[in-house]
């Protein structure tokens, strides 16, 4: 029988991990908790197993815990789990990317081998990730005895494993911020600016979508400072200088944007072959 799992917090990621673990039968998802009863039956329900609890303390022991609760909440948990479980001999892990595994420092004094494992995914639609999982990147770091048992059952969901340095854990997040947040808000800054050109939305779309699936694909096939094009990469400074203004007539904060943006890109710029 497949190890059991427990699962402390079944948000977007609880639920698509643990919806994977168990359609794999890599682990036995046994007892699952989240913010309310409601909310724990619905994640079994979406999970396809185990069952929902409305308090830590009604949770059975575990071979393996996972934490997919906010970062903020991590020690709070890890603390009540190690004062209320016998969690000798267990395997605890968290999902968060800005957290290091050092969290649950609490539940390694109790006798649990800790880790964190990230998976590097935008988990707005868990059950889109949860049936396309394979070839999804983890960044994982932690005792050696979690990680021998963490990592074969990640790679047998289909994940890619990358072992990431536990105090550079918050630099590492804001990567992922960088490539997904913060270029989700540079889009919008695009989309804006095409409408306040008179573009409609949907339209503003189709023209930025080109323009930004080519401008990725030739950034991770060539590297950022050999993809760089536009009149920063040219030395068209004149352009950028007009650009600026018009942008800061237009909208204040987009201008400050704009302008934080075109110094970085001068010194990318600076960096090209």
């Amino acid at each position: 029988m497949a190890p059991s799992l427990n699962i402390v917090g079944a948000g977007h990621v609880g639920r698509a991990l643990g919806r994977v673990f168990s359609a794999r039968g890599i682990y036995t998802v046994q007892d699952v908790l989240t913010r309310s009863q409601a909310g724990a039956q619905a994640a079994c329900a979406f999970i396809g197993a185990g069952h929902p609890v409305d308090a830590l303390g009604w949770m059975r022991p575990a071979e393996v815990w996972m934490l997919a609760v906010s970062d903020d909440r991590i020690g709070d948990v890890a603390t009540a789990l190690a004062r209320d479980h016998a969690v000798g001999g267990a395997v605890v892990f968290h999902c968060s990317g800005a957290k290091a595994s050092s969290e649950l420092e609490p539940l390694r004094l109790a006798g649990a081998a800790v880790a964190s494992v990230h998976p590097v995914r935008s988990f707005a639609d868990p059950a889109g990730v949860a049936a396309q999982f394979d070839g999804t990147w983890c960044g994982v770091e932690g005792d050696a005895a979690a990680l021998a048992r963490l990592v074969p059952a990640f790679e047998a969901a289909g994940a890619r494993i990358v072992a990431i340095d536990a105090a550079a854990k918050t630099v590492y997040h804001a990567a992922a911020v960088f490539a997904s947040n913060y270029l989700t808000t540079v889009l919008d800054a695009a989309l804006r600016a095409y409408q306040a050109a008179g573009i409609p939305e949907p339209v503003a779309r189709e023209l930025a979508g080109p323009l930004a699936a080519e401008t990725l694909a030739n950034v991770l096939r060539l590297g950022a400072a050999q993809a760089l094009s536009g009149p920063i990469a040219r030395g068209d400074e004149a352009t950028v200088s007009r650009q600026q203004a018009a942008v800061d007539a237009w909208d204040g904060a987009s201008g400050r944007l704009y302008g934080a943006l075109a110094e970085a890109t001068r010194n990318l710029a600076r960096r090209r072959p």
